[in-house]
């Protein structure tokens, strides 16, 4: 549904920080499935770990924030604004995700009180659980749209 420009049209993040390749559903303020693709050259892989590369746990949270971010800043009242972590909570890690894996990402929102809610999200390779964890953010006001 959304490819990696149509990303960036609605959440700031940028190469080499942007962790979301594709968004396949979408519901604004509801929730969105996608998916990112582990490559081998991420640099990330350098020194993480040399003779035995694996995903830091706190990108495969980062990018299914980047995931919510996406649905809540596809509201129009949040249009062109930046959504940023107030917590997380329950945070579990079940499985190393490596180089050439595909993570598909799910988020929740199930909570949205003026610009601060809260959500559940979790990420999978191959059916397989590999993260999950509850999160609340808050979406910065004074960013111009």
């Amino acid at each position: 549904m959304l490819n990696r420009e149509q990303i960036k049209e609605i959440i700031p993040h940028r190469d080499p920080f942007l962790l979301v390749d594709h968004v396949d559903e979408i519901t604004p303020g509801v929730g969105a499935k996608g998916y990112w693709d582990i490559k081998a050259d991420n640099p990330v892989f350098v020194g993480h770990f040399p003779d035995n590369p694996v995903l830091p746990g706190v990108l495969m949270i980062e990018s299914l924030a980047q995931l919510g971010a996406v649905s809540i800043l596809s509201l129009p009242e949040f249009k062109g604004k930046t959504a940023l972590f107030g917590g997380i909570k329950n945070a579990r890690f079940k499985r190393m995700v490596k180089p050439g894996e595909r993570l598909q990402l799910e988020v929740v929102i199930t909570k949205i009180k003026g610009p601060v809610g809260m959500g559940q999200a979790k990420a999978t390779v191959d059916g397989e659980l590999a993260t999950k964890a509850e999160f609340t953010f808050m979406v910065d006001m004074k960013t111009e749209a």
